[in-house]
């Protein structure tokens, strides 16, 4: 699973990529308010840990516009200000948990695992489609509760799939979301992922396919089981 870190200080955005990495997680930092809307709103992320005090504004605003827009993700803010009505001002925009600084780190990895076993987290990471079931946080699949056999890149996009819910994802977000948005991996290789993963669902009948919708992206879909 991968946290998105919205941290301008770059010092304590490392040490907190560290720890995270140490608990399994993978972690994105952003350094600006734009960046980090940039690419929340194209890929997935299990938590959001964010920065009220970043360079281009407040973090809150970000907070605020997206959870405007449906998005549902849970969200720890951090913050210098420790005021009683500063904490009540980000759960107001949307924050599920709040951080003062300066903390340990392994207070802050503890309070995102804890947001993440909460039943709306819990619930956002497992879908079914047909046949098919994927954990998105433990990172697995079964058709018909038998294990599903993925290489790491089919697993990823096979993830980014199901948390559309029949949705289509553009090429650009699926790319982010398997091989990573600096990667510099060439853009065929979603075109040969897809391919591969088509092919595992097939030769498995789990009662899902990868759809093409004209050419904007994929999507997940079941298929007829009549």
């Amino acid at each position: 699973m991968r946290i998105a870190l919205v941290e301008d200080h770059a010092r304590l955005a490392e040490l907190v990529r560290i720890a995270f990495g140490r608990a399994a997680f993978g972690v994105d930092v952003f350094d600006t308010l734009a960046s980090a809307r940039y690419w929340l709103r194209r890929n997935t992320y299990g938590a959001l840990v964010l920065d009220r005090g970043m360079p281009d504004g407040d973090g809150l605003s970000l907070l605020a516009g997206l959870r405007g827009e449906g998005w549902s993700v849970p969200c720890l803010v951090l913050t210098a200000r420790d005021a009683i009505h500063d904490r009540v001002e980000g759960l107001e925009h949307g924050a599920d948990d709040y951080l003062a600084k300066p903390f340990a780190v392994e207070e802050l990895v503890a309070r995102v695992r804890a947001l993440l076993r909460r039943p709306a987290a819990l619930a956002s990471m497992h879908h079914a489609v047909g046949k098919l079931r994927v954990d998105a946080d433990a990172a697995r699949a079964w058709v018909d509760d038998v294990p599903l056999r993925l290489a790491p890149s089919e697993l990823r996009l096979l993830v980014a799939l199901a948390q559309a819910q029949g949705a289509t994802r553009s090429h650009a977000q699926l790319f982010d979301a398997v091989f990573g948005p600096f990667s510099g991996t060439s853009r065929n290789a979603l075109e040969v992922t897809v391919h591969r993963l088509r092919t595992r669902l097939r030769e498995h009948d789990a009662g899902a396919a990868i759809v093409n919708e004209r050419s904007l992206g994929f999507a997940l879909v079941a298929t007829d089981q009549s």
